[in-house]
């Protein structure tokens, strides 16, 4: 079976090949650049329709940067509402690390790629003390280096649009 996510993401130029440091602090010899690549309206309208047929929710949510405007994409096609996670609080305002509403609603939360799973355990754990039902993470792409099983540990189900062995394959 072709995943057209994959063909996309191949067509988009969202992956590259050198010496890279990823966020998780390993080397990689490749890139995987989502958010660069859902800059396109194309890919974009993909991603969330995809999102849209296959999951059900309340909410989306993103955790900046990289997550943002896959849940905003998401919550225009669903017409839904969604919830920004921001990657730290502030330290003024609201002082409130999620933008939104997401108490007592079953969240979504969606990411442009997953390697340690990190930040989307970052993103569930704090929809949950936001008091949201959180329990699923739709990742784009997933380079299959620990985030499914580390996940999985914290109750959190790992949902790939595309796992990064199918673009190596390509």
């Amino acid at each position: 079976m072709v995943n057209t996510i994959a063909e996309l993401l191949i067509r988009y130029k969202a992956i590259e090949f050198g010496e890279f440091t990823l966020a998780s602090g390993k080397k990689s010899p490749y890139y995987i650049d989502v958010k660069s690549a859902v800059t396109n309206p194309d890919l974009l309208f993909a991603i969330a329709s995809t999102i849209a047929q296959t999951h059900t929710f309340d909410v989306v949510a993103g955790v900046a940067v990289g997550g943002v405007p896959l849940a905003v994409a998401t919550a225009i096609v669903t017409r839904k509402p969604y919830a920004i996670i921001r990657a730290a609080e502030k330290s003024h305002g609201k002082k409130e690390v999620i933008i939104g509403n997401v108490r007592g609603t079953d969240v979504l939360l969606v990411e442009d790629v997953t390697t340690s799973g990190g930040s989307a355990l970052y993103g569930i754990n704090s929809l949950r003390i936001a008091g949201a039902q959180a329990s699923r993470v739709v990742t784009v792409v997933d380079r299959e280096q620990g985030a499914e099983e580390m996940l999985r540990q914290q109750g959190v189900q790992l949902l790939p649009l595309v796992k990064v062995s199918e673009i190596l394959q390509s």
